[in-house]
């Protein structure tokens, strides 16, 4: 017989109760004081002013800590390129096209922080990682930066990184592509999932989609949303300043950019959509949202899979320093190769069912 616990229930954490590395809570204050000044009541942005905590690190034809970097142009006319991180080792490489954070306004790949990001990636699974540089709101709303999503998606299948640098292009398996972003960029990983799946490709195939803590909202105000008013980096205020920046004039936070399932999203999931693996944060405002997004996959016949860190905050896998940076890590790696082990067992099967059949 099991016991019932008839204890009191234990309380949602509140943003007081978060532990932070000093380093952290030093960097964490400065971007955030940087960037609510920057954002002006108007709409507009300040960007003069957020260059100044806004770092960059070069592109590096030599490698550093066995990753190589390049930046390669894709259109020049609006300034759409992608750094490509090479991992000095290793061949057959699957390639992970990566999105960025900063709620659709701030940073690029080229920010120090998100490309020491893409270098770990790159090293850790190891994989060609291929970090966008898409349009920021507000001076480009949606739809911006999911037509440069899709573009950087067409120039990989006509074999642009071939021409673009063919010795990465000989280590790439596009058949084992995989989108992958944090916060607004996996907001965009996943509508970039959706237009793949809708569209025929000749040589790209996507086989998975890495969601850390996706920006997802909605008119209604969820539970974190009210609790965690105090948490680091994401506020409600600050998003709703993003919304109102990205979203079309006059839309609402459940347009379907922002609430993929909410009350006016449009059409059925696309079959093809590949499986994706959800990170949630138990510090993290958006929460409730990243959560409902992984129960309206599955609820629609959908792969998914959730990985939550019940101690981290929103962003927490960019800083180095908190622990759960480094397990996340090891859960995305785990997630890739593991459909990449499926995807070659499907296509062995597939092939001797064909030899069979002859």
């Amino acid at each position: 017989m099991t016991e019932t616990d008839t204890s009191p229930a234990k309380p949602w954490p509140s943003a007081a109760s978060l532990k932070l590395p000093w380093k952290t809570r030093i960097s964490v204050a400065a971007i955030s004081t940087v960037t609510d000044f920057c954002r002006r009541s108007n709409g507009s942005l300040n960007r003069s002013l957020l260059s100044l905590i806004d770092a960059r690190s070069p592109a590096s034809a030599t490698p550093v800590r066995g990753v190589r970097t390049a930046d390669v142009t894709v259109d020049p006319s609006r300034n759409l390129w992608f750094r490509l991180f090479v991992p000095s080792s290793g061949e057959s490489l699957p390639v992970i096209v990566f999105f960025h954070g900063g709620g659709f306004v701030f940073l690029s790949p080229d920010s120090r922080i998100y490309d020491a990001v893409c270098r770990r990636i790159c090293r850790k699974i190891p994989a060609l990682v291929l970090s966008v540089n898409y349009r920021l709101s507000p001076e480009h709303r949606y739809p911006a930066p999911y037509e440069d999503g899709a573009d950087v998606l067409r120039f990989l299948d006509g074999n642009g990184l071939a021409t673009a640098d063919a010795a990465a292009a000989g280590l790439a398996d596009l058949s084992s592509c995989f989108l992958a972003g944090d916060s607004a960029g996996a907001n965009i990983a996943h509508h970039m999932g959706r237009r793949w799946a809708a569209d025929a490709w000749e040589r790209i195939r996507l086989a998975g989609m890495v969601l850390i803590q996706p920006f997802f909202g909605g008119e209604e105000r969820t539970e974190a949303e009210l609790r965690l008013t105090k948490a680091p980096m994401v506020s409600v205020e600050r998003t709703d300043w993003m919304w109102r920046a990205f979203l079309p004039e006059g839309a609402d936070r459940d347009h379907e950019a922002a609430n993929p399932f909410g009350p006016r999203a449009e059409g059925e999931l696309e079959a093809a959509l590949p499986e994706a693996m959800v990170v949630v944060g138990g510090f993290d405002p958006l929460q409730d949202w990243q959560r409902r997004y992984y129960e309206g996959l599955r609820a629609r016949g959908r792969a998914a899979r959730l990985v939550e860190y019940p101690e981290a905050m929103h962003a927490f896998y960019a800083f180095p320093e908190i622990k759960e940076s480094d397990i996340v890590l090891e859960e995305i790696k785990g997630f890739i190769d593991d459909l990449r082990v499926r995807s070659i067992t499907t296509e062995q099967k597939d092939g001797d069912a064909g030899d069979g059949n002859q």
